[in-house]
């Protein structure tokens, strides 16, 4: 029999020991509030998940595991509003993440200025969450483009694709918009843009020389015809027809207008995230996105690549939006700043948080700087998108993309 040394034993010992004491620290608790019904919040949280999992399998943040809550919105701002102060009181949670809907998060601002812990909010696009928020909420920080950025960089996207393609113009707009906080503001913005545009300015200065839009009831919210709309937009003859909605509405919107006959020759979808099966329609080819990410990026992307892989390999389902790799982004660049500040005091976080620069599977380097009001925003822009033979590439911006525009649409 192989004899055991007392000195062996001591080592043993010790090794359990610490080893208990890892598996019994307090866990550091990421409370993310997000919308499971819709195949953003959905993946978002799987992405979530995927991102914790990483970090607790490196030895989590600061020698204690970091444990993942996440409350179902059900996109009901009254629902949104209650997780805040359920996380807060109830779960104890250290910091809020995650986050989609604008309507939502406009009726948690309340919620999150009473606690005043540090928030990484990865979605809300209105300019109003902005407002309501404020300049003097330091512990805010906020990932996605505001609507105004987002309206600003398709500006700057369509004058591009215009200059490098002469046969496309983009003169005449028509939005349709959802009737809730994120498709009227999304309204607003263009409206705004449009009047620039008139006076020479902004974005779309050099193209944009006429404007239009009509609203709709998204069938997400008990909507679905979109038909009175679509003959609103035939009449006005767009170059480029815009709808800002959800998911939901995405099929039902290309088969109306096919059935219509309105074929415009840009038609773009303009929601957060898409149906996972919609390339997979026939009705998908040729449609143009916004987005922050493509699948395709995978391809010239060390990050998206492995991001792509992880997701499938843990889930056994492809990421169809980009909410699902900022959900991975907003886990791990919060774990990042709580690494680089050494401590969860809330100043140092913030103060990291605000420093270091984290490179995201979405395409794009992460980093903090002031937008209109807020002084913490992260991304500022978004990227031009289109399904080609049942695949998303980017198409704009030219450094980023991963096939030639496809046009004109249904022709």
């Amino acid at each position: 029999m192989k004899k055991i040394s007392l000195a062996s034993v001591l080592l043993l010992i010790a090794a359990l020991m610490l080893s208990s004491v890892s598996l019994a620290a307090e866990p550091i608790k990421f409370g993310a509030v997000n919308p499971l019904g819709d195949i953003t919040g959905f993946q978002t949280t799987r992405a979530m998940e995927l991102a914790v999992k990483e970090i607790n399998e490196a030895g989590g943040l600061l020698g204690r595991p970091v444990e993942l809550i996440v409350v179902d919105d059900e996109m009901r701002p009254e629902i949104g509003a209650a997780a805040i102060d359920r996380l807060a009181t109830v779960d104890n949670v250290d910091f809020f993440v995650g986050g989609m809907g604008s309507g939502v998060h406009l009726a948690q601002v309340p919620a999150l200025k009473k606690y005043e812990k540090i928030t990484v909010w990865m979605g809300a696009a209105s300019h109003q969450v902005e407002i309501a928020m404020g300049p003097d909420a330091d512990w805010y920080f906020h990932l996605h483009p505001w609507d105004y950025q987002q309206g600003a960089s398709y500006g700057q996207g369509w004058t591009d694709i215009a200059n490098a393609h002469p046969e496309i113009g983009a003169s005449r707009i028509f939005l349709a918009y959802e009737e809730g906080a994120f498709g009227t503001d999304s309204y607003l913005a263009y409206l705004d843009l449009y009047e620039a545009a008139k006076d020479g300015e902004g974005p779309y200065g050099q193209i944009l020389n006429d404007f239009a839009g009509a609203s709709f009831t998204s069938a997400l919210l008990g909507g679905g015809d979109y038909r009175a709309m679509l003959r609103q937009a035939m009449d006005f003859d767009p170059d480029l027809f815009i709808w800002a909605g959800y998911d939901a509405d995405a099929v039902p919107m290309v088969a109306q207008a096919m059935e219509l006959g309105f074929e415009p020759p840009l038609f773009v979808g303009a929601p957060p995230g898409w149906p996972a099966n919609f390339g997979d329609n026939p009705l998908s080819d040729g449609v143009i996105l916004y987005g922050m990410w493509a699948p395709a990026l995978k391809e010239v992307s060390e990050i998206s690549n492995h991001f792509w892989n992880e997701y499938i390999k843990m889930h056994g389902h492809e990421p169809a939006t980009y909410f699902a790799p900022l959900g991975y982004t907003n886990i791990m660049f919060l774990a990042e700043a709580i690494k680089a500040a050494g401590t969860l005091e809330k100043d140092a976080v913030i103060e990291a948080l605000r420093t270091i620069e984290y490179e995201s599977p979405i395409g794009a380097v992460l980093k903090i700087e002031p937008s209109n009001i807020i002084s913490n925003q992260g991304f500022t822009s978004q990227k031009i998108l289109q399904y080609i033979d049942g695949e998303q590439h980017v198409i704009w911006p030219f450094e980023y993309a991963t096939s030639e525009i496809k046009y004109p649409f249904g022709r």
